[in-house]
């Protein structure tokens, strides 16, 4: 399996392993009982203080129910794991491990940089519900990462855990999940620290039986009574109580809380050991993790290896993590007691210690560890230099949680002289919505430039000079987030023209923050020109990835452009740069194929459509961007419409908005507008009319371009709605009119076309044929060079007669041609959703007539039936179409296409 996570922060495989559980340990059935009850639950919560023996209890039950087919993931956490990618890819690391065909999605969206943690997660539950067998799932010393940004995640995954999946979290305080709803429903199963305490039985069986003491029960009682069973103290009363002689003295004095006792006992275990053991436990007391190579590099003597395994068999509180013998950790208690120790009695060499150990881990390649123990030591400099050499690597892998974490550490006053330094530390707060304090800090920035201080610092010339243009596209994106247009369009050309010459990524960032705000604002050409600089400075920068999410908004620009052609070739591009030449599939390749899918789909090639969109669905979610979940779904629905599957339509539309993940780019094509067309041809005039009012639209509205779609939608329904009172609301053809200019001066063909057939529709209700014609003329001569065939297919029978009018006046017409020949063909649509019953076929067959000059009579004799039936049947046709006399029956019916033979 490829390593989940950056060069920078390698995955560390001892953590994932299950600690080794010792053949003399005591066994605790009770305990083992209460853990196999708690694996039929949601979460086991094992929660006490350190020293209790909560890893000890687990590596037990885990060795002892080995073999029952349960699968186990385990993961021994560290404070480097409290931010959410590192947490995570252990989690899902773990997982994958222990059922490897789980995982491997999760973790491909773990890598992009660019998932929400949710998304994350429910693809790792969808895939975890195919495990055959029960899983647990252990998070070990989990109050290491106890944090906000943890929280929400761990909470999500508890909520969605399937049946057969069980958390088990151990941690020295309870932590901030939904605890009190999970007792409740009987979904918790919680150990604690008076569970774990020994009792008089198990301190006997520990220091009597297994170490051997040989203590009277008053002795035993005693200890007991001092101890209250708390496991460390025992276990550090027995490396004191070896060979002495004056037992009943040394328990008689062991009193005191806590730490006191603690303290005591470790110094009594440090004073026996020999000087090299003592000098060794305090020196690398301020490691996380132990191995020989590190230990010898931090103390400047040979002979780590022969040290470890030293320490293992006298059971000196170091915790094996592997099974080879190379990594290990000090007990936490114990380490703590170790370091307090060493700052007592050798302060002066605490921080060459952190320094010798921040330079193996740089030279190792783990530069957080290495950056961590230089910010320990006191050298920030040293730190600030790591992580700025370290600032392009993370900028290009989306580490931005990464370097907010390290210059945390690092004090301001550090900071502000090393100018390269600070403008990595505001990238990385805007990227993670920090914007509060960033225009402070990029004027100090500006600052530092126009007047450098002789101590500035900067160890990157290049990265020196990408300075003046990306200060001014971070000015241009804070000015996006704070709603001032005229401030982002200003900054963004300034990015552009101060970018320094091969800066391919500052020119291609502000390109794309000024193309936003074009499009926002309607200027549709200069919007699309800056994507298209954008997506090429992005491929000079090697940024594939990301042209990806500009090429879907440069599509969608084409496509309100009424340009699906250059939609396609936009696709078609990016399509062929989404697989790398090693066969690897980008973030964002699926969004390809779904954004090819739409565009045959507006042309009127199901087919292609759908095999589109099955491309994008085996390419798997993690192919595809945030927004993909409903983009795909939006698709589909068109298909589905296309086809005549009016409800299933409707259904992914609903979907979709629940599943809708907006960004910046503006929503111009809300999703509810998308659906008042299909509600509408389901006959569901109330339901769109709902929507209406609940958006506040009237036909009187100010128009702009970004509610432009909306405002079609309300002419749909307002047309619809004239149909069935058999008036035509004059506000239809006044507000199509406004809409009409408006497109046309914003060079809105797309938007325009549909505009257009509504004009044509409403000028044919009011019985203005002649001028119906001029509109649809209008909208095809549009929709020809691209080929639009949906737009048309959508309007169904109401535009039929005026079509096939064009056509028999101009046959030469191929376009319109072809159109009436993929109208032909598109299946029969009997909807019902508007109707309080389905029509029945004989129903169906009066209706029919109704449409005719026969009289009732007449309808009678020709069916072979009453006129009393007929009229029955009549009435019925009138209650569920919702209508009061024939016409406009007749004309409900056209408009659910009912009387089609």
């Amino acid at each position: 399996m490829a390593n989940p996570v950056t060069p920078l922060s390698p995955l560390v495989e001892t953590k994932l392993h299950i600690p080794r559980s010792r053949p003399s340990t005591v066994p605790r059935p009770r305990l083992r009982e209460r853990l196999n009850r708690g694996a039929e639950t949601r979460l086991t919560l094992i929660s006490a203080p350190a020293g209790f023996g909560k890893t000890t209890l687990l590596t037990q039950w885990l060795a002892d129910t080995a073999g029952t087919g349960r699968s186990v993931a385990w993961v021994s956490l560290e404070e480097s794991d409290a931010q959410p990618l590192a947490f995570w890819t252990y989690v899902v690391t773990a997982l994958h491990q222990a059922v490897p065909f789980s995982g491997q999605t999760a973790l491909r969206l773990l890598q992009s940089g660019q998932a929400l943690i949710e998304n994350v997660l429910a693809t790792l539950v969808n895939e975890l519900t195919t495990a055959t067998g029960e899983v647990i799932l252990v998070l070990d010393d989990y109050h290491l990462v106890d944090s906000p940004d943890i929280q929400g995640g761990l909470t999500y995954l508890l909520e969605h855990l399937p049946s057969n999946v069980h958390l088990v979290i151990s941690t020295r305080a309870d932590p901030a999940l939904p605890l009190a709803r999970l007792r409740v429903r009987g979904d918790l199963v919680e150990i604690r620290a008076v569970d774990l305490r020994f009792s008089l039985d198990e301190i006997s069986a520990y220091l009597n039986d297994i170490a051997g003491l040989a203590l009277t029960p008053a002795a035993l009682a005693a200890l007991e009574g001092r101890t209250e069973g708390w496991i460390a103290a025992l276990q550090l009363a027995a490396l004191s109580l070896q060979g002495r002689s004056d037992t009943a003295d040394f328990i008689a004095g062991f009193a005191g809380d806590d730490r006191y006792v603690v303290d005591y006992l470790v110094e009594e275990v440090l004073e026996r050991q020999p000087e090299p053991v003592r000098r060794f436990l305090l020196e690398t007391s301020i490691l996380d993790r132990l191995s020989a190579p590190l230990c010898d590099n931090v103390t400047g003597r040979p002979g780590g290896k022969a040290m470890l395994e030293f320490l293992e068999h006298s059971n000196l509180f170091v915790v094996g993590l592997d099974d080879n013998r190379r990594w290990y950790r000090y007990h936490h208690l114990f380490a703590d007691v170790l370091r307090a120790h060493l700052l007592d009695e050798q302060p002066d060499d605490v921080a060459a210690l952190h320094i010798r150990a921040s330079q193996w881990y740089g030279e190792n390649g783990q530069q957080s560890a290495a950056i961590r123990h230089a910010v320990t030591a006191g050298d920030v400099n040293r730190a600030a230099e790591l992580v700025e050499v370290a600032l392009p690597a993370l900028r290009r892998d989306r580490q931005e949680a990464t370097v907010l974490s390290w210059l945390d550490a690092i004090p301001e006053e550090v900071v502000q002289l090393r100018p390269v330094l600070a403008v990595g530390f505001i990238g990385a707060l805007m990227a993670g919505n920090q914007f509060d304090d960033v225009d402070r800090r990029l004027a100090e920035v500006e600052e530092c430039l126009r007047n450098p201080p002789a101590e500035m610092v900067v160890v990157d010339q290049a990265e020196l000079a990408r300075l003046p243009g990306a200060i001014q596209t971070f000015r241009a994106a804070l000015s996006l987030v704070l709603g001032d247009p005229a401030a982002t369009v200003r900054h963004a050309r300034l990015g552009i023209e101060r970018a320094a010459d091969g800066d391919h990524l500052i020119r291609a960032a502000a390109s794309g923050i000024l193309g936003l705000t074009l499009w926002s604002g309607g200027e549709l050409e200069a919007a699309a020109q800056a994507y298209a600089v954008c997506i090429d400075g992005l491929r000079r920068a090697g940024h594939i990835a990301d042209i990806l999410g500009c090429s879907i908004a440069l599509a969608d620009i084409r496509i309100t452009q009424g340009r699906l052609t250059e939609a396609r070739r936009t696709y078609e591009q990016a399509a062929k740069l989404a697989t790398t030449p090693d066969g690897d599939v980008l973030r964002g390749a699926a969004d390809m194929y779904v954004g090819l899918s739409q565009l045959a789909c507006e042309q009127g090639d199901l087919v292609a459509a759908t095999r589109q969109l099955q491309r994008a669905e085996e390419l798997g979610e993690e192919s595809g961007l945030p927004q993909n979940a409903y983009r795909s779904r939006v698709a589909l629905a068109r298909v589905r419409q296309g086809e005549g599957s009016l409800a299933e339509a409707v259904t992914l539309l609903e979907e979709a908005e629940r599943v809708y993940i907006g960004d910046f780019s503006p929503d111009v094509r809300p999703i509810a507008a998308v659906k008042v067309g299909v509600l509408l041809q389901l006959g569901r005039l109330e339901e769109a009319l709902d929507w209406t009012r609940a958006q506040g639209l009237s036909a009187a509205d100010e128009l702009d371009y970004l509610h432009e779609y909306q405002h079609i939608a309300l002419a749909r329904i307002l047309l619809a709605q004239g149909r069935r009172d058999e008036t035509m609301p004059r506000e239809v053809s006044a507000l199509l009119e406004r809409l009409i200019i408006a497109a046309e001066a914003g060079g809105r063909s797309g938007n325009l076309l549909e505009m257009l057939i509504l004009q044509a529709q409403a000028r044919q209700a009011d019985g203005d044929l002649q001028g119906a014609v001029v509109s649809l003329e209008r909208a095809l001569t549009l929709g020809e060079p691209d080929g639009y065939v949906q737009a048309f297919a959508e309007a169904g029978t109401a535009i039929s007669p005026l079509l096939r009018s064009i056509g028999k006046r101009r046959p030469e017409w191929t376009y319109l041609r072809r159109l009436l020949g993929a109208l032909d063909e598109r299946p029969e649509v009997t909807p019902t959703g508007g109707l309080i019953d389905p029509l029945s076929a004989r129903e169906l067959d009066v209706l029919r007539l109704l449409g005719t000059e026969l009289t009732g009579p007449e309808i009678a004799r020709t069916l072979s039936v009453s006129l009393n039936t007929v009229r029955t049947h009549t009435k019925g046709i009138y209650a569920k179409l919702d209508v009061k006399n024939r016409r406009a029956a007749v004309r409900r019916g056209a408009e659910l296409d009912l009387l089609r033979r």
